[in-house]
C-alpha cells in the first residue's frame, strides 16, 4: 500500500473532489490549492473540532478574528521583518532557489544533473508577502500579508481584557489564513505559499512560565486532540527544536510531528514565547491586586492544510476490493449516504428521497442512484463517508432500511422512525 502512496492520495484528493491545483485552467500557481466540495466540507470539519475543544468547552479561551493586512509597525515590532528569513541558495545552471538548510532537496536536485552544480553563497530571504494599498499606483502604501497569524492576538490583548471578564491565565484563540514567500513549495499541501492555521496563544504569569507547567500542559492537550480524532498514536511524535533552530521569539519549542511518506514532518508546534510580543508591543496587564506585569505566552500554532493532509494519509486504506477512507466520523466529509436500491423504482426512490430531506437538517448527507450497489458503497468507502443507508423493498413493508457501516462492511436493518436516534449514538 505504501508504494507511490503520495501519488494515490494526490490522485484521489482531485478525482474525488479533496483538493485541485490553484488556477489550474491557467497553468496552475505553485504553492497554491483549491478545496473542492469534499474537501471544504473536511477543512470545515476540522476547524469546527477544534474550535469547539479549544474555545467551546473551556471557560479560560475566548476567539478573535483579526485582519489579515495590519499596519507595517506590528512586523516591525513583532521581529519579522529582521529575522522572518530563510537562508536561499541559487543554482548556477538553472537558476532555482532553494533554502540552504533544505539538504535533503539540494542533493536530490544534484542528482538530476550530469555535471558537478555550483551554488550561490546563502543570502538571507524574508518570507513576508508584500502587498500594497491605494487608489493611486505611485501612491500606494507598502504593507505585508501576514505571515502568521499570531500578531492579531497580541495586537487585540487590550481589547479582549477591556471588553471581556478574562483573568490571568486565559487563551486568545484564532483560525485564519496567513502567507509565506516559500522559496521551494512542495510534497503537495505540506509547503504552501497560502494556508491557513488554528492558533491559540495562553497568557500566564511570568513565574509560572519559567517552569514547563503550562508548556507540558498545552504538549498533552494538543497531542490527545489529534489522538482522539483518529490519527494513529505511533505515527505522531514531539521533536525538541534545538538551540541554533528556535524562532527568535521562542524560549522552547518542540513540534508535533507526523511519519508522512516524505518522513517525520511537523505540523504543530508549541513554543513559549516568554514575554517578547507583549513586551515588543508595550502591552501589560494588572491583576486585582493592582500588580502590574508583562504576561508571558504559551502558544499552539497547527497547520489546518498539513493537518487536513495527515488526517487523509492516516486513514487511507487499501483492502482487496476497495479503497477506504477511515476517517473518524466527526470529520468525514458527509456522514451518511442514502441510496434507492433501484434508480427507477418511484416509489423506492420517493421513500430515499424523504429519508434524506429529514435527515439533511441534522448532517451532512450524500444522495447517490447511480449504478449498482455495491458500486455506491465503494465509492462513499472511498471519501469517508461512516454510513450507508439502502431502501429497499422490505422498507415499503415495515419501515425499516439497510445501513451499512463503512469500517466492517456490516449491515443492520435499523427503523426509520429511530434513524436520526441511531446516528446520534454511532457519530459521536
Amino acid at each position: 500500500m505504501n508504494d507511490n502512496l503520495m501519488d494515490k492520495i494526490v490522485s484521489l484528493c482531485k478525482r474525488r473532489g479533496f483538493i485541485y491545483p490553484g488556477s489550474e485552467i491557467y497553468g496552475g500557481l505553485t504553492g497554491t490549492w483549491d478545496y473542492g466540495p469534499l474537501g471544504a466540507l473536511l477543512k470545515r470539519n476540522i476547524k469546527e473540532e477544534w474550535w469547539k475543544y479549544t474555545v467551546q468547552l473551556r471557560s479560560d479561551v475566548v476567539g478573535v478574528d483579526a485582519a489579515i493586512m495590519m499596519n507595517p509597525t506590528v512586523w516591525e515590532k513583532s521581529g519579522h521583518l529582521a529575522a522572518f528569513t530563510d537562508p536561499l541558495v541559487e543554482c548556477k545552471k538553472c537558476h532555482q532557489r532553494f533554502r540552504a538548510d533544505k539538504q535533503d532537496e539540494i542533493k536530490e536536485h544534484e542528482k538530476g544533473h550530469k555535471e558537478k552544480i555550483e551554488w550561490t553563497t546563502p543570502q538571507k530571504f524574508n518570507l513576508l508577502v508584500k502587498a500594497y494599498l491605494g487608489i493611486i499606483e505611485d501612491e500606494q502604501s507598502e504593507i505585508f500579508l501576514r505571515g502568521e497569524i499570531t500578531q492579531g492576538a497580541f495586537v487585540n490583548f487590550e481589547n479582549v481584557v477591556s471588553s471581556t471578564r478574562v483573568k490571568i491565565p486565559f487563551g486568545i484563540a484564532q483560525i485564519g489564513k496567513a502567507f509565506r514567500n516559500e522559496i521551494t513549495p512542495g510534497n503537495f499541501t505540506f509547503r504552501s505559499r497560502e494556508f491557513e492555521q488554528m492558533e491559540l496563544e495562553y497568557f500566564i504569569k511570568p513565574e509560572e512560565g519559567e517552569g514547563n507547567k503550562w508548556f507540558e500542559y498545552w504538549k498533552e492537550q494538543r497531542m490527545s486532540w489529534y489522538a482522539s480524532l483518529g490519527i494513529k498514536k505511533e505515527k505522531l511524535r514531539f521533536r525538541k527544536h534545538r538551540d541554533d533552530e528556535r524562532a527568535h521569539y521562542a524560549r522552547m519549542a518542540e513540534d508535533i510531528e507526523y511519519e508522512a511518506p516524505f518522513g517525520w514532518s511537523e505540523f504543530e508546534g508549541i513554543h513559549n514565547r516568554g514575554d517578547w510580543d507583549l513586551s515588543r508591543h508595550n502591552l501589560s496587564y494588572i491583576d486585582d491586586e493592582g500588580k502590574k506585569f508583562t504576561p508571558w505566552v504559551i502558544e499552539t500554532s497547527g497547520g489546518i492544510d498539513r493537518a487536513l493532509l495527515f488526517f487523509l494519509i492516516d486513514a487511507y486504506q487499501e483492502e482487496e476490493k476497495r479503497v477506504v477512507l477511515k476517517l473518524h466520523p466527526k470529520l468525514a466529509p458527509y456522514k451518511v449516504a442514502v441510496f434507492p436500491l433501484l434508480a427507477n423504482k418511484e416509489n423506492l426512490v420517493k421513500e430515499a428521497k424523504a429519508i434524506y430531506e429529514g435527515l439533511k437538517k441534522d448532517m451532512m448527507i450524500a444522495w447517490d442512484d447511480r449504478g449498482n450497489i455495491g458500486k455506491r458503497y465503494f465509492s462513499q468507502d472511498e471519501i469517508g463517508t461512516p454510513f450507508c443507508i439502502t431502501v429497499d423493498f422490505q422498507s415499503l413493508e415495515d419501515k425499516t432500511v439497510t445501513v451499512r457501516d463503512r469500517d466492517t462492511a456490516k449491515q443492520e436493518r435499523v427503523e426509520i422512525r429511530k434513524l436520526r436516534e441511531y446516528f446520534e449514538e454511532k457519530l459521536k
